[in-house]
């Protein structure tokens, strides 16, 4: 038997235990280099780009607002202190011009055409006595049996008459006015949108008794950014839609003048089709054609949401990162959306986009735009011999 002396023994122990912690070291760090090399290439996210380019889109504006009559008319009365016997009509109806809406108490005024006829009568008796008596004078003058100063006289008694005459009849004429005053009648065709008068009331001259809408046709007052005011034209269509009353289209009528300085925004009247369940006081949404027009596109499938905000990922120059690019959305269709806030010729994501983060590393695929690189299969085994016999 052979005996190891203790000094032999550690010695040989201590080398044994460094060349495990050597090993360790090595397996260790080589594991670590892997590791990161694999979480390195898992960031890179294989994309598809497009550039943005400037196209000519069908464009429409969207605007909202609030529904109002195309001409709202205040029926009044034009002669006062009477009674309100009886009312034709109320709140809704459609009514043609010259149509009765109230009645008024004429009694009074009867009996005053009657008595001022009666007068008039009595003027053109008088007139008709002083005109033959003019003629007797004038022709007693010519013979020489009358003086100058009768015949003067009988000139200025057939004056007066005439004069008496005719102040009877415009007296006349001015109580047959208000008589029919007493019935007061639409001054348009229109529909009635709100009345302030009962039966019993005593109407006051000037006093409003309802308002219509001239004709029954309603407008939107469409509220547009002054951005693109300059787009919209007079007899462009809109589709107008209210979540209380449905849709219906209409025609640009004008586009006022003017833009309001706080709120930047100016105003396009929309003519609504009739028959549409929309009300004065309404509010509506608006979507006015104005053709086509140049404007900065993107695909539609590029565009995402981000925090209720619109946006792109926008590739960076040396096309190893991507950045959020918050847009405004203009208008869209299936494969294109009309956007600003991003430059033209920029390229951004299309396929992959909404897998990213801000400042994520991507690899960008190099087939055809809009298709992402196929998977590479791998190489098809050669058929097995058959073995020699």
């Amino acid at each position: 038997m052979f005996t190891l002396s203790r000094s032999t023994l550690g010695r040989s122990t201590l080398a044994a235990t460094a060349t495990l912690g050597v090993m360790l070291l090595a397996a260790c760090g080589g594991h670590g280099d892997e590791k990161a090399s694999e979480k390195a290439g898992a960031s890179r996210q294989t994309v598809t780009v497009a550039t943005v380019s400037q196209t000519d889109l069908d464009r429409k504006v969207s605007a909202s607002g609030t529904v109002s009559a195309w001409e709202e008319v205040p029926v009044a009365a034009e002669t006062g202190g009477l009674t309100a016997t009886a009312l034709y009509v109320d709140e809704g109806s459609y009514v043609r011009q010259g149509q009765p809406l109230v009645q008024m108490n004429d009694v009074l005024l009867r009996a005053q055409q009657q008595q001022q006829q009666a007068q008039v009568q009595l003027a053109e008796a008088n007139v008709a006595r002083d005109d033959a008596a003019l003629a007797r004078a004038q022709e007693l003058k010519a013979r020489g049996f009358l003086s100058q100063a009768s015949l003067d006289t009988a000139l200025a008694n057939q004056r007066s008459s005439a004069a008496n005459l005719a102040a009877a009849r415009a007296t006349l004429s001015q109580t047959r006015t208000q008589l029919s005053q007493a019935t007061i009648r639409a001054p348009v065709s229109g529909q009635i949108i709100s009345r302030s008068v009962t039966k019993g009331q005593i109407i006051q001259a000037g006093t409003e008794l309802f308002r219509m809408v001239r004709d029954g046709r309603l407008e939107l007052d469409a509220q547009v950014p002054e951005t693109e005011l300059p787009l919209i034209r007079a007899g462009q269509s809109a589709a107008v839609t209210s979540s209380e009353a449905g849709s219906t289209t209409g025609t640009v009528r004008i586009v006022t003048p003017e833009v309001n300085p706080e709120t930047r925004l100016g105003v396009a009247r929309i003519s609504l089709a009739p028959g549409s369940q929309l009300k004065p006081g309404m509010f509506a949404r608006a979507s006015i054609a104005v053709g086509d027009q140049p404007a900065t596109t993107v695909p539609t499938a590029s565009v995402l949401y981000r925090n209720n905000r619109a946006g792109v990922f926008v590739l960076s120059a040396d096309g190893a990162t991507v950045r959020f690019q918050p847009i405004e959305v203009l208008s869209r269709t299936d494969a294109q959306t009309a956007v600003s806030g991003v430059q033209t010729g920029a390229r951004v994501v299309v396929q992959g986009a909404g897998f990213l983060n801000d400042g994520d590393r991507v690899a960008v695929a190099t087939t055809g735009a809009g298709r992402p690189a196929a998977p590479a299969q791998a190489p098809a085994q050669a058929p097995a011999q058959p073995a020699a016999k």
